[in-house]
């Protein structure tokens, strides 16, 4: 079997991934709250092929199902600066492109291991307040009532990668 081009995994992605920063309360963590930034892509279960062959790509992520859908998800660290890399040399073309520059940012404060602090951890917020549906969590909403979403980049550049 060929291995995928870079460019239909981008454009896959486009269509079918998400970048998500879950935020769940956690009481051995000194802020209150454990951050995971997870990037995942959801089929149904007769596609898992694909995924496998997208696992195979980037050599690394899981995969699992869940009643009717299979999952690809990137969640450590290491795994996702394989991810990270790869978009920046093969860009997204929608507004996910926006999606994916709110998550690296949140990903290196990550890394920078500022998430351990409440600043942090509100810079976090505020960037995820921006990303994909905004915040959800009614709880995060009342403990950082102080959340300033930021601002969202806007893509213009759509055009359609053809390589022939």
């Amino acid at each position: 079997m060929n291995p995928l081009h870079p460019n239909f995994v981008t454009g896959f992605s486009d269509a079918e991934g998400c970048f998500y920063i879950q935020i769940i309360k956690d009481s051995s963590y000194k802020t209150g709250y454990r951050v995971q930034a997870i990037f995942i892509i959801g089929l149904n279960i007769k596609d898992i092929t694909l995924l496998k062959r997208i696992q195979s790509f980037f050599n690394a992520g899981n995969i699992y199902t869940q009643d009717n859908k299979v999952y690809y998800k990137l969640s450590s660290i290491k795994t996702l600066s394989i991810i990270i890399n790869h978009f920046e040399k093969y860009p997204l073309r929608t507004q996910k492109h926006a999606d994916f520059l709110l998550f690296k940012l949140i990903v290196e404060i990550i890394n920078r291991k500022e998430h351990l602090t409440n600043e942090g951890l509100q810079k976090i917020i505020n960037l995820k307040a921006s990303l994909n549906q905004g915040l959800s969590d009614t709880f995060i909403k009342t403990s950082y009532p102080n959340t300033i979403p930021v601002q969202r980049s806007i893509v213009k550049n759509n055009q359609v990668y053809d390589p022939h």
